[in-house]
């Protein structure tokens, strides 16, 4: 289950819901999974590996597509 992904959208919000949103969707999560998130709110470049250095995730890619980041979040 190691290789299981998830997606979330979190396009159009703004600080701190991003973040908020991956932390409650990650909760939901086994040890492995991966949750792949879509933002495009210029904070979450600082805020989204912020958060996974505080919560121990791992932040496993993180690119532009455009104006959104897509970021790849491995649950720690």
């Amino acid at each position: 289950m190691a290789d299981t992904k998830y997606d979330l959208d979190a396009t159009g919000l703004l600080c701190p819901l991003p973040v908020l949103k991956a932390r409650k969707r990650l909760q939901a999560l086994a040890m492995g999974e991966l949750l792949t998130m879509r933002a495009d709110d210029p904070a979450a470049v600082v805020d989204v590996p912020h958060f996974c250095a505080e919560a121990g995730h791992a932040l496993v890619s993180m690119e532009n597509d455009g104006p959104v980041q897509i970021y790849v979040i491995r649950k720690s």
